[in-house]
């Protein structure tokens, strides 16, 4: 049995079969996604979803499903699912799946009577095409197969209904029909690898139903058209390729396109190798230029997350050429033209937050750890400078560094950090002034610039870097420290002492301003206060406003967002700074906390990790379902945990000093 296979007693027991969810991606944007029983309980599920820029820059559901229906003796076995009114799934194909398996592509396995059918599905890499492979295992008798598309043709952020404006026609094409359902969008292309009778039946489906919305509290009720049905006879042992997507392929060679495909997959046989798979899925080519997505299925290109995530999701899984393809050839462009004011040539959102381009020079900072600092001077030596002094010369547009050397933002009107939800257009967690993560990652930044100058024989910039992070470091402990813990942000002479895990970053970061004092405090109070099962809770169970669970409706969840629910994304900060109070004592306790992640391969969406999770039980994940910050920060865990068992006991952080693990 491989590591993500599920028998039948998962697949029929709804309960648990439409909480788990897959997604597979390729590095054109594309997804396909359900849930394991093939019935989509999301707006953003569907067997073919992708980027249309010409239409904007939501993803968009061409074909949200496909139902197979398999024929003996003029019986008929539809193998479909979907969710209609009262409670009511139909047609209740669920019911005759045996296995579902995906370590190397989705595998699903169906027994009708004396017939066993096998349906495999991956994307195409390159282009937005999926391939639906049919393989008739067993068959006692002639059957047929019958394959009923459902077409949405709409954004993921909408639900489309009966309309006069859908065209039904369908048009022929090789071994299958196409059709535009609106003239705006371009033709979705349904082939197969053998020639295939269509039949003309259009007919909308109302009121089929998507449960995570309804949820969500946003509309939940769509109609879905059908245009008609594909049917070809199978014999025992053969196989065919359905193939969908925006442009018409040659049908004589899906077969080798299939064979070539499926040498590029790697098995997930334990939880690394889901990690590695997951990060990988977030790569997205753009012509020359290449992103890593923040997360599927709603999000795109985000600066922060990006510079956060790149490092683990390219370095750590031994993917350096996508380290290149993202960083040089992409986002070093786009920092340079941030710093430049050309903002027409950014495509990364979020370019502009306060402490984006801090992240970016920590990103480097991670390379010259998996390299040299040699190396990485050679690289990034020159842009860390620079983007250091856009800092210091006041030319951020939305970060002032005070004359005690903290940088100083204003977070009322706007979101200026990671906690960004909002309420009527204004922060719901409003942290402004002088941010503690900010600052930890400004002292670092220094730090690291400095570290890379005089690798570059510049030693008199170097000094100055030296001389501005000493100031820093003094004023940060002056601000921050409480004698206890470190405070969240400080305005004025406000200080708020909510127990939050951006103080983490102080500690986890290569380059602290605390000493090692100060630095177990933070950690202890992170560990009592705020560690949970999948990461670090965004605010402490003894505070008045701790809100534990991401539900209800839209606005409901936005103040619950960053005030209880745990985030992944915080675990490798902890696990860094962690293990440099506690050194090698710290490794078992680290391990142990990496079970749940490993709980969470077989949990919700199979193979990755969410964007959040409940801080209380049952820790029930939310949000993005496979989210880039989360996926990286456990491999950065993992990757720390390697290094430490790597080195001899006595090596740590001495106060003041870097520590290169």
């Amino acid at each position: 049995m491989s590591y993500l296979n599920f028998d039948k007693t998962v697949m029929i027991n709804l309960e648990r079969s439409l909480q788990k969810e897959m997604i597979r991606t390729n590095r054109a944007g594309a997804y396909n996604s359900t849930t394991l029983v093939d019935c989509n309980t999301r707006k953003y599920h569907g067997q073919l979803v992708l980027p249309l820029p010409e239409l904007g820059e939501d993803n968009y559901v061409l074909l949200s499903s496909l139902d197979e229906t398999v024929i003996q003796h003029g019986a008929e076995f539809n193998l479909g699912l979907h969710k209609y009114g009262e409670n009511t799934y139909s047609p209740n194909g669920h019911k005759y799946i045996r296995e579902f398996d995906c370590e190397v592509i989705s595998k699903t396995t169906y027994r009708v009577g004396g017939v066993i059918l096998t349906k495999e599905r991956m994307l195409v890499s390159f282009e937005p095409r999926v391939l639906i492979r049919y393989t008739l295992i067993e068959s006692g008798s002639p059957t047929l197969l019958r394959f009923r598309p459902f077409l949405a043709f709409r954004s993921v952020n909408e639900l489309t209904h009966e309309n006069a404006r859908a065209c039904t026609n369908m048009d022929e094409c090789e071994h299958g029909r196409y059709n535009r359902m609106y003239p705006e969008f371009p033709a979705l292309y349904m082939q197969f690898s053998k020639a295939v009778e269509y039949h003309h039946d259009p007919a909308w489906y109302k009121g089929i139903e998507y449960p995570k919305e309804q949820e969500r509290g946003y509309e939940y009720k769509e109609d879905l058209m059908v245009p008609g049905y594909f049917e070809l006879p199978m014999r025992k042992g053969e196989s065919v390729i359905f193939a969908a997507g925006i442009t018409e392929t040659d049908t004589s060679k899906l077969k080798t396109i299939w064979t070539k495909e499926l040498k590029r997959r790697n098995a997930r046989t334990d939880m690394f190798a889901c990690l590695k798979n997951s990060a990988a899925q977030f790569y997205k080519r753009e012509g020359d230029k290449c992103y890593l997505l923040a997360g599927y299925p709603w999000y795109h290109a985000q600066a922060r997350s990006a510079f956060f995530a790149t490092p683990s999701c390219t370095l750590d899984i031994d993917r350096p050429e996508y380290w290149d393809a993202i960083i040089d050839k992409t986002a070093v462009g786009e920092v340079r033209a941030f710093m430049a004011g050309q903002t027409d040539q950014i495509k990364m959102t979020g370019m502009d937050d306060p402490d984006a381009l801090l992240w970016f020079v920590r990103a480097c900072q991670k390379y010259a750890h998996k390299y040299t600092v040699h190396e990485a001077a050679e690289k990034y030596g020159e842009l860390c400078r620079e983007i250091v002094d856009f800092y210091r010369r006041q030319n951020h547009p939305r970060a002032i560094v005070h004359q005690n050397g903290l940088i100083w933002v204003d977070g009322t009107e706007h979101p200026a950090t990671w906690m960004s939800a909002v309420e009527n257009g204004r922060p719901i967690t409003p942290r402004t002034g002088y941010v503690v993560e900010i600052n930890a990652l400004w002292y670092n930044a220094l730090k690291f610039t400095e570290e890379l100058l005089r690798d570059m024989g510049k030693e008199a910039m170097a000094d100055l870097m030296e001389y501005q992070a000493e100031i820093v470091r003094d004023s940060f402990v002056r601000t921050f420290w409480n004698g206890l813990y470190l405070d969240d942000y400080v305005v004025g002479d406000y200080h708020d002492k909510e127990v939050r895990p951006n103080q983490i970053w102080s500690a986890g970061l290569p380059y602290s301003p605390l000493d090692r004092k100060q630095m177990k405090a933070v950690v202890d109070i992170c560990t009592k206060e705020l560690l949970a099962p999948r990461g670090l809770r965004t605010l402490s169970p003894k505070s008045g406003n701790y809100r534990p669970f991401y539900v209800g409706g839209q606005l409901e969840r936005d103040r619950n967002f960053h005030n209880g629910p745990i985030w992944p994304a915080t675990i490798a900060a902890y696990a860094r700074a962690y293990m440099t109070v506690y050194k090698h004592s710290g490794i078992s306790f680290m391990e142990r906390l990496l079970v749940g992640y490993e709980r969470e391969m077989s949990e919700l969406c199979i193979g990755t990790l969410n964007e959040l999770y409940d801080g209380n039980p049952p820790y029930r994940g939310h949000g993005g379902m496979s989210f880039a910050p989360s996926v990286a920060a456990v491999i950065s865990v993992m990757d720390t945990m390697k290094q430490y068992k790597n080195q001899p006991e006595e090596n740590g952080l001495n106060d003041g000093k870097e520590n290169t693990l």
